[in-house]
This record gives C-alpha cells, structure tokens and sequence, in this order.
C-alpha cells in the first residue's frame, strides 16, 4: 500500500526590494519540491502561477502589488510575425541539442559573458561555477539544458551561442532561465529564437503550452513576452487569453530579451 500524499508545507519570505518597479517591496511564497511526488506537485503548482528553482516551487505573494502574472503562449495556435519568421530564417543553421541537466565550462563561461553585458550587478552578477551546477543540476523533474550551437566543422562541435535551461511538464514546457551570446559580433536576436524554438518544439510534441514566466505590467524588462502570441494570463478567474490590445499596449515598451530568474532558492531559503 503506498504512503498518503502530503499536502506540502508553504513557507513566505521576508519582504525585499522588487527588482522590476521601483519603490515597491517584493514578497514570495514557497515549498521545498521533494520526494516521489515532486513533479506532478510541480506541474499542479505551475498551472496556478508558481515556478520552479531548483528545488524549490515559488510565486510572488506581495501585499500591495499584483503585478506579476503569469503567462504562457499558445503553443498550436502560434504563427510568427514577420518579424519572428526572419529570425526563425537567420538562425536556421544553428544546432539545437536538448542535452540531460549537466553543466559544463563552456555553458558557465557564456552565462558569465551574458551577465557581464546584460546584468552587471545583478542578483545573479556573483555566481560562480558551484552556484550555476546548483541552478541546473538540483532539479527534481523532468528538465534540460538546450544548447544552441553554430554549425560544427571537421566533425567538432560549434562555438555555444544559446542556452536554455526548461522543464518538460505534462502540458508545456516551461522555460525557467536562458543566456546566449550578446558580445560584439555576436548575432542578434538570439532570445527571441530561443522562445521561438521552444513553441515549435512544443507544438511539435502536441504540448499545448511553453510557459514564460512572469511579465510585469509597467516593466520594460518584461514587455518582450507580449510578442508572443496568442498568450494567456493567469488571474482570480483562471487562465484567459491576453487581448491584442492589452498586449499592444506593453509591447510598446522597450525590449529586454532575458528570462531574470536569478539563483531563488538560495535567496528564497536564506530571507525565510
């Protein structure tokens, strides 16, 4: 007879500054991701707005401040822009490899140029080595790191441009960090291809979500994933589909391509 299931425990952390809108106070909710049951416990939080670092499963939980929502794209419905299908062309020869949840040199090597460039000081600026294996390494579900290479020459791998570190769930996949190559020289776009990928992976599986996180009304970081679309929100009333408007309306604002979830179980366990 196998052992009852056992409604996790939820744990708030203490208030910090939000990252996303100044002057406001962040606050998030959590449980420890743990035993035989982790991934299906993942995949019933992440339908309710939660996301996963590490071990850890987390939404946002301020006081006075609802504007974190999550959202997802309609993965089978999907049709790119023209916009999107000339990246989609650009970076047709690039080599994408869904490869098992295992750091290497190269990959901290490009996070670390990524951050230099995209995120100096940021939350995750200081990470080292032990960190980065931490952020893919302890996973207690169904993940991969994606790499996106040039194409290889004399039987050797390309140079790594892309990264993209997701989850495989039942009804999506759910992309929880991405880093690629942002120096001089480097090719533009190399975010958006990353999303778009991962939609037509999606729908080539017959998943009918990818998951992009959090967008943050009245943060440019965030106004990228409103290209996106169809897209649906999460609010009181459920999923629903982010009207054309709506999305026009944050697509407005300046890009950030990125996908900011910074090292929060560390964050998460030590402010709790």
């Amino acid at each position: 007879m196998s052992a009852p299931f056992r409604f996790p425990k939820f744990f708030v952390t203490n208030p910090s500054p939000c990252p996303y809108l100044p002057g406001k106070v962040e606050r998030k909710v959590f449980t420890e991701l743990s035993g035989r049951h982790a991934g299906e416990l993942n995949e019933a939080l992440g339908r309710i707005g939660f996301r996963r670092s590490q071990s850890v499963a987390y939404r946002p939980s301020c006081i006075d401040c609802s504007a974190c929502v999550s959202v997802r794209v309609l993965a089978a419905e999907f049709t790119p822009n023209a916009t999107q299908r000339k990246m989609l062309r650009k970076h047709a020869d690039l080599e994408v490899t869904a490869c098992k949840p295992w750091t290497t040199q190269e990959q901290y090597e490009l996070l670390q140029r990524y951050l230099e460039i995209r995120h100096p000081g940021g939350g995750m600026a200081e990470m080292d080595e032990s960190d980065f294996a931490d952020m893919v390494e302890q996973t207690p579900v169904r993940t991969y790191l994606v790499e996106y290479r040039e194409p290889s020459k004399g039987g050797r791998p390309g140079k790594l441009v892309g990264a993209c570190l997701s989850d495989q769930q039942g009804d999506g996949l759910s992309m929880i960090y991405s880093f690629f190559d942002v120096g001089p020289g480097s090719r533009k776009g190399l975010g958006t291809y990353i999303i778009l990928d991962h939609i037509i992976r999606a729908a080539r599986a017959s998943l009918p979500y990818v998951y992009l996180g959090y967008w943050v009304e009245g943060s440019p970081r965030m106004a990228y994933k409103t290209r996106f679309r169809p897209l649906e929100r999460l609010g009181r009333d459920g999923w629903r589909r982010m009207e054309e408007a709506e999305a026009e309306v944050a697509n407005a604002l300046p890009e950030q391509l990125s996908l900011p979830i910074r090292g929060e179980r560390k964050r998460l366990l030590i402010n709790a």
